[in-house]
């Protein structure tokens, strides 16, 4: 055990795509859920929520073909492993993952369906869809907020057992670890691409927030609680 904690350094695990992805899709939850209420900023809401669902997609095909550790085969584990490295959490000496842990895989899977979720359950209400989904909807994104909350306690608690900013980790992609367990290459060409593509959408609404719809199929049962574009104004 000493030789292996001589060996350890700080060493690549997360590349850039999945760091971008990452604190996009939070910012993009958070300034979703900040602006659920009032329909001034409806306009913002609805991009943040298209945003969200754009990152899933590029999430999904990023863990088939992306670097080790972001790959859905390197952390998804079935109940078996999970109850395993539950069990274990207490005991200091237990051996930690390297990418996500069992339960962090839990999160992850939960938070993408439920944006998903909240994402559908939105977009079909407002086009017409029956009240009732805006409350599957407000559903959907609270049970979002909830995982978020367990994700962010998880990633605290694991922090304080292995000695070492988790959080940090997800913003310079290093944790310690040998040196053939590293990711060859950050990949910062495709978090860019993935970074030009969400700026470029919400410039491309807020110059035309109807450009894609957002403001053009709005029914009329809807129209006055799902109103206002990026500046806060009126419909156009």
């Amino acid at each position: 055990m000493r030789t292996l904690a001589v060996e350890k350094t700080k060493i690549l695990v997360w590349d850039a795509p999945t760091r971008v992805f990452h604190w996009l899709l939070a910012l993009s939850f958070a300034g979703a859920y900040a602006t659920s209420e009032g329909s001034g900023l409806m306009g913002v809401h609805l991009t943040l929520g298209y945003t969200m669902v754009g990152l899933v997609a590029f999430r999904v095909i990023w863990g088939l073909i992306g670097t080790r550790y972001a790959r859905f085969s390197s952390f998804v584990r079935g109940p078996a492993a999970v109850a395993r490295y539950a069990s274990s959490m207490l005991n200091p000496k237990a051996e930690h993952s390297m990418g996500h842990n069992p339960l962090g895989a839990v999160s992850i899977v939960l938070m993408l369906l439920c944006t998903l979720a909240i994402v559908f359950t939105g977009w079909v209400y407002f086009n017409g869809g029956a009240h009732a989904l805006k409350s599957l909807h407000e559903g959907a994104a609270a049970l979002m907020a909830t995982v978020v909350g367990v994700h962010v306690a998880g990633v605290v608690f694991a922090s304080l057992m292995q000695r070492e900013n988790l959080v940090r980790a997800m913003f310079n992609g290093r944790k310690q670890g040998r040196p053939e367990q590293s990711i060859r290459w950050s990949w910062w060409p495709v978090a860019v691409l993935v970074l030009a593509g969400v700026l470029g959408f919400w410039w491309l609404q807020w110059q035309a927030p109807n450009a894609i719809g957002l403001g053009s199929n709005m029914s009329p049962q809807n129209a006055g609680q799902w109103s206002g574009n990026w500046r806060g104004g009126d419909d156009d």
